[in-house]
């Protein structure tokens, strides 16, 4: 699991840290000073998601939440949405078009 962050300062006080840290599975990745576009295709995505599912719904509890917005993730974005920044393709689809890229190679 990847953490990615800005340089806010609730991501970088020690407190945080510590707490990542105690998790062996969690590495820290923080944005370099004055560089926005780290978290550009991140923000691209929460904006799609929140829009695209999260405000189409009213959640009854955190479980029917984290249902939802696990067939969203899994079912719709990954595997049929098409990505301008894929060149129109899904992710499954651009993933498999790369990896016959690599056995070629």
């Amino acid at each position: 699991l990847i953490f990615h962050s800005d340089r806010g300062v609730q991501y970088a006080c020690n407190e945080f840290r510590c707490l990542l840290e105690k998790n062996p599975l969690i590495i820290r990745s923080m944005s370099r000073k004055g560089n926005c576009w780290d978290n550009a295709v991140a923000e691209s995505f929460f904006k799609t998601l929140k829009a695209e599912c999260v405000y189409q719904h009213k959640f009854t509890d955190k479980e029917q939440a984290a249902l939802i917005v696990f067939e969203y993730i899994e079912t719709w974005y990954n595997r049929k949405r098409l990505h301008s920044t894929l060149g129109y393709l899904s992710p499954e689809e651009f993933g498999r078009n790369l990896n016959k890229q690599n056995i070629a190679a």
